[in-house]
């Protein structure tokens, strides 16, 4: 028998890898006559550094996010899909997109860009993808390749 995912939850960062799985995930949503949820994360913790903290920036940034998912959805829905929506959440991305928004939602496929971080920026700060695939409790896809399945990313020296 074949794996019939429902609700199928792709990460939205601006990366490029990101954009790999995007593109990926609406693929594999129609095949799957499932639902696509965009999420985007933006990080609160960046806020916290700013010494003149300013809820203006706050509301510059989700509006920029809006515009951003919205281009996202009109993508979507012209590849032929149907069910599209977005989110937009606030906090820790890795919590966000590993355990809380999943859960909450009730994803069964989380399609995740890797990472585009190199090995010295992985190991001060971590990986948002290695903690969605070591946390999340529903299946999690990483893509490394362009949808003719070629490798999309350069090999790391």
């Amino acid at each position: 028998m074949l794996q019939q995912y429902h609700r199928i939850q792709v990460a939205i960062d601006g990366s490029s890898e990101s954009e790999l799985a995007f593109k990926k995930a609406v693929a594999v949503s129609k095949r799957n006559n499932a639902e696509l949820l965009l999420v985007h994360v933006i990080d609160t913790r960046a806020f916290q550094n700013v010494s003149s903290f300013d809820s203006a920036m706050v509301e510059e940034v989700s509006e920029t996010s809006k515009k951003t998912m919205e281009e996202y959805v009109k993508t979507a829905q012209e590849n032929g899909l149907e069910k599209v929506s977005y989110f937009i959440e606030y906090g820790s991305p890795k919590t966000i997109l590993g355990r809380e928004f999943p859960n909450r939602e009730h994803v069964d496929l989380i399609m995740i860009g890797a990472t585009g971080l190199n090995a010295v920026e992985r190991l001060l700060l971590g990986s948002v993808t290695e903690f969605v695939t070591r946390n999340a409790a529903c299946d999690v896809l990483v893509v490394r390749t362009d949808l003719d399945n070629k490798p999309a990313l350069k090999a790391e020296k």
